[in-house]
């Protein structure tokens, strides 16, 4: 049985003005870690908060673990944990004493609300600062606070955007670490970022926009799947690339390398005939190594 999505948006729009920022989405996005990306300006935003039920869409639907994000604003918001980008947290305040808070405003009684703020503080590496007053904490605690207080109620789905936002190379790997445990607590996640080696290090499905529209959405394995073959000719390139168009394969030529891509063969067995048939040899041959970011300028023309 296919789980049903925890995420789905349906024709979806929302314009400010004549700005048009999201414009015919679609999607379906199953339980697990999800990836949000795109570059500045794609949606990325206006599409948590419609999803949180901050803004309401022009046009279209969307869902958020089956409840309508416009309709059944209450339902969403007592289901869901959010860690905003921007710093918002009162200074004047410990960290215990603020995620206290935030487990009180969930619904947790006072000594439960204690003990929780407690466990998800150590979980979180915060243990020994939590009765610091915030003022004087550095980016990367300010990170861990916001994120504790996005968990501490023990969400079905929490959004993180731009969780290693400010934070140094140590700080980054720590908190791309924490969002990785966070799928063993039963937790899932949509993670915002404009890094893309951020999601390729802790999601498994990518959602892409670029200019408020869909660019790509699917299991992170399947986009960034190697299905292209490079290979570095010894010999006569032009033939060998000629041999393999003839074979209905798709090529690109760079000096004596070639990038070979079909949709309906082996593209080793054209490369391996092609060379062959061409009396060329070859210094090399693989899957083209692709990233995230070669997904994203594929398909957004760059």
């Amino acid at each position: 049985m296919v789980d049903a999505p925890i995420l789905s948006a349906r024709d979806l729009g929302l314009a400010y003005g004549s700005i048009v920022a999201l414009h015919g989405v679609e999607f379906d996005l199953p339980p697990g870690r999800i990836g949000l990306v795109g570059a500045n300006g794609a949606g990325k935003t206006t599409l948590i908060k419609i999803l949180l039920g901050i803004l309401r869409p022009t046009l279209g639907t969307a869902a958020v673990l089956g409840f309508d994000a416009t309709k059944d604003v209450l339902d969403v918001r007592s289901r869901i944990g959010y860690m905003p980008e921007n710093d918002c947290l009162p200074l004047d305040i410990s960290a215990a004493e603020f995620v206290v808070y935030a487990a009180g405003l969930a619904g947790l009684p006072r000594n439960a609300a204690r003990q929780r703020a407690s466990d998800v503080l150590t979980l979180v590496g915060l243990e020994e600062e939590r009765f610091r007053p915030i003022e004087g904490f550095s980016t990367g605690m300010k990170q861990r606070t916001k994120l504790a207080q996005a968990i501490v109620h023990d969400p079905e789905l929490v959004f993180l955007d731009e969780p290693t936002a400010g934070l140094d190379p140590e700080g980054r790997e720590e908190m791309l670490e924490l969002i990785s445990r966070l799928g063993g607590f039963g937790i899932n996640v949509l993670v915002s970022s404009h890094v893309l080696g951020d999601i390729e290090r802790t999601c498994d499905w990518v959602l892409m926009l670029d200019g408020g529209r869909v660019l790509r959405s699917g299991p992170l394995s399947h986009l960034i799947d190697a299905d292209t073959v490079a290979v570095e000719v010894i010999g006569d390139t032009d033939a060998v690339a000629r041999h393999l168009v003839a074979a209905g394969a798709t090529v690109d030529v760079a000096g004596p390398r070639l990038l070979v891509w079909t949709s309906t063969d082996d593209a080793f067995r054209l490369v391996r005939d092609a060379l062959a048939d061409s009396g060329a040899g070859m210094r090399s041959l693989g899957p083209k190594a692709t990233t995230l970011e070669d997904v994203f300028l594929e398909g957004s023309g760059s």
